[in-house]
């Protein structure tokens, strides 16, 4: 008898899901337990094993499409077996969408156009200029050589002899320059400037790229953590030459290693349990304070953002944190994480200090209520016993649910905070 398989839930927040790969065609024998698909949902690609044993019939989801929850994935049952009956009834529900990447068209190469330059405004000719003529040889004494005849023509005919070519001795103006004589014709006007546009030496284009199922769910569930949760901002500078010193110390030791990360899990763990109201969930008609401590650590992958979850990370040591926290980061860039590693969390750290950044605010991680940001250390300039010295800071800001937190509570445990990381030994108590 034919079985249906359809589009499993393999995450609390998965609604839909896109089939990365098929391993088994239309025809294979597949048995239980053997590894079936490859589904990418908005956290991680998980592989799909089959409950059931018989031959591939029909497949419902082609590779890279996307398809709701409970949509039909395929149909496993025996060789020949006729499921037409079936196949109707699923024809009636909506297709799968197709999610593969869809690059823009690039635009045909082009010749690289031209920006036009706007008209010129008119502009009035230019006032014409008599072009140069020969002229007649002055004399020694600075005056013009001209006969007195050639004198008296040129004034009868209003010809200055200064623009007539002398024809006689030196240059002299005689009778017969005066009766030759052609008044130089005007300059021409200027041509007007002629701009030559502007070539463009690039081309526009874009590509689209589909939005990753993990994509689409951080826009989803911080867009409305954001935009329902009433943040405010507490931000507080915290002496670490001790933590520094610490840490120095214990990384001295050949079988041991801790960062800075994990000393801040640590201490925000030991403070989340004096502090359940900072360790706890809006549950829309009632809050849960959780008893327990579960730290989830943002993590960047290359699709966005994962938070893996240290669970009980109150009751863990430095250095088993700092391994968990190795191998999970490791998980979630290759996404491996299985769903249990990354749900849980009573209160999220998201850490950009590596990264050179001083301070930030991060968005609460539903169904946190708090989330902390924490920012580089860096040696500034302080004040220790009434002397300036050189100190290393860093700072933190904690995002706070309003509904759940108030501003007391939460300055409150950010002091616990600071003195867990400004005296080290108290995470130990």
């Amino acid at each position: 008898m034919a079985e249906i398989i359809r589009m499993p839930k393999l995450s609390d927040t998965m609604t839909e899901g896109v089939v990365a790969e098929w391993h088994k065609n239309i025809g294979d024998k597949v048995e239980s337990g053997e590894l079936l698909a490859e589904i990418e949902t908005d956290k991680a690609t998980m592989e799909f094993e089959s409950f059931y044993d018989g031959v591939l019939l029909h497949i419902g989801i082609q590779k890279g499409e996307t398809a709701d929850v409970d949509a039909l994935l395929c149909i496993l049952g025996d060789e020949g077996e006729d499921i037409s009956a079936i196949l109707k009834e699923a024809e009636s529900a909506p297709a799968a969408a197709p999610a593969e990447e869809k690059p823009a068209a690039t635009p045909a190469p082009q010749q690289a156009a031209s920006i036009p330059s706007p008209a010129p405004a008119p502009t009035p000719a230019p006032t014409p200029v008599p072009a140069p003529a020969a002229v007649a040889a002055p004399s020694s004494n600075g005056r013009l050589k001209a006969s007195p005849l050639a004198k008296k023509m040129a004034e009868d005919k209003g010809i200055d002899l200064s623009t007539v070519a002398g024809s006689g001795d030196h240059g002299r103006i005689v009778k017969r320059d005066i009766e030759n004589y052609t008044a130089p014709a005007a300059a021409p006007a200027a041509a007007p400037l002629s701009i030559t546009p502007m070539t463009v030496a690039g081309q526009e284009g874009f590509t689209d790229e589909r939005v990753s199922q993990m994509r689409k769910t951080i826009s989803r569930r911080l867009g409305e953590s954001k935009f329902s949760a009433p943040h405010f901002y507490l931000t507080v500078s915290i002496d670490m030459d001790n933590a520094v010193a610490a840490r120095k110390q214990v990384n001295a030791r050949d079988d041991v290693r801790i960062s800075f990360n994990d000393m801040v899990i640590k201490a925000a763990a030991a403070a989340l349990k004096k502090h359940p109201a900072v360790n706890a969930s809006w549950m829309e008609d009632h809050i849960r304070y959780n008893h327990h401590v579960h730290i989830g650590v943002a993590v960047a992958v290359p699709d966005g953002l994962l938070v893996p979850v240290v669970k009980f990370a109150d009751s863990k040591p430095m250095s088993f944190i700092n391994a968990e926290v190795r191998e999970l980061a490791g998980k979630a860039k290759s996404k491996k994480l299985q769903p249990d590693e990354m749900t849980g969390n009573t209160f999220t750290i998201s850490n950009l200090g590596m990264f050179g950044i001083e301070e930030f605010t991060a968005i609460i991680n539903p169904p946190d209520s708090c989330i902390m940001a924490v920012g580089g250390i860096n040696q500034v300039p302080v004040v220790k016993n009434g002397e300036v010295k050189v100190g290393n800071v860093m700072k933190v800001t904690l995002s706070c649910d309003h509904r759940v937190v108030d501003g007391a509570t939460g300055a409150s445990f950010l002091q616990d905070f600071k003195a867990m990381l400004e005296n080290p030994v108290l995470m130990l108590v």
